[in-house]
């Protein structure tokens, strides 16, 4: 069955707000995109999936809203993986920052278009790039919310800026109940530089059961709790690999067989053990979206889950149809 996925068009793509440290130089400066790049890398990365046959839907373009290239923030589908109707599931809408707070309702026409049922989190919560399955329990991400601005220091220069986390501890009452009986491990982030979880943990593999971890990006204690919860499926990135946001990958599942969309550039190592685990890494070139945005594969598109048109209206059939990038881009 085939899965489908979201991912923003990406004709406007730039650093608005520089909200995580890969969006501004050393001097703290917004970096400037090479949009001519970005978008053929965009492309690259839609082609393979389509090859792969992942239904890619395309939400427009708004040059006021450039961060609707990486919709891994747009929210969350439960649950994800069954092959039910449209109807039958829902779209969590996340809580972005301020700097992205208009992207919500975008989300929430596109997927109500596409047949699914909207909520909201309350709490300030950035979607599956913090909430997402790995084997039979869903793991939740957060970190310290801090007011992004700049601070004197000791160096060279004599400031850093102050990030801060996209997710508060505070959402995990309302995604356990949507979990529904399903263990939430919740893991505290402590590394601008791995600002959302799925930055720095990628689920894969049969059952979701194996997970990539760079676990220098969790505070010791979340480090600790998630090696005993998943010990013998986990693979510790080293430091170059985390760099290249390695775990910032998509999993697929297609005829029996596992696929895993990496960064390009990860370590033969790395691209090693993943094929021990019987699945087959396909490498894609993004490194545009994850040098000037802090984010790559995983940010660039959101999980629709398994495919089902039952019980779509015509309408819905008739937008499915023409906001897929088969129809815009063909």
């Amino acid at each position: 069955m085939n899965r489908a996925v979201l991912m923003g068009d990406p004709t406007y793509f730039s650093i608005k707000a520089g909200a995580n440290p890969h969006t501004r130089t050393r001097w703290g400066r917004r970096k400037k995109v090479d949009r001519r790049r970005a978008i053929d890398q965009w492309h690259g990365l839609a082609r393979l999936l389509g090859q792969a046959g992942v239904t890619v839907f395309v939400v427009p373009p708004d040059p006021r809203l450039p961060g609707l290239v990486y919709p891994a923030n747009a929210g969350f589908l439960f649950p994800s993986d069954e092959p039910l109707p449209a109807a039958q599931k829902r779209f969590y809408l996340a809580n972005l920052l301020a700097a992205r707070a208009g992207e919500r309702p975008v989300y929430r026409r596109f997927v109500e278009a596409l047949g699914f049922r909207t909520a909201a989190v309350r709490a300030r919560f950035e979607g599956e790039a913090d909430f997402f399955p790995a084997g039979a329990r869903y793991l939740f991400t957060f970190g310290r919310i801090e007011r992004q601005r700049f601070r004197l220091r000791w160096g060279f220069p004599p400031y850093a800026r102050v990030y801060g986390f996209r997710s508060e501890w505070g959402a995990v009452e309302q995604l356990v109940h949507v979990a529904g009986g399903r263990e939430v491990l919740e893991l505290e982030l402590c590394d601008e530089a791995y600002y959302h979880g799925d930055t720095a943990l990628c689920s894969f593999g049969e059952g979701r059961r194996h997970l990539l971890a760079y676990l220098a990006a969790l505070t010791p204690a979340s480090a600790a709790r998630l090696r005993e919860a998943v010990t013998d499926h986990l693979i510790p990135l080293t430091r170059e690999d985390a760099a290249l946001y390695a775990a910032n990958s998509f999993p697929l599942e297609r005829d029996g067989r596992h696929y895993l969309f990496v960064p390009a550039g990860v370590s033969a190592d790395l691209l090693a053990q993943i094929r021990r685990r019987g699945v087959e890494p396909i490498p894609v070139d993004v490194s545009e979206f994850l040098a000037k945005g802090g984010g790559s594969v995983k940010c660039m598109l959101c999980d629709l889950g398994p495919r089902v048109e039952e019980s779509l209206t015509p309408a819905q059939k008739a937008f499915r149809a023409e906001r897929s990038y088969g129809a815009l881009f063909a």
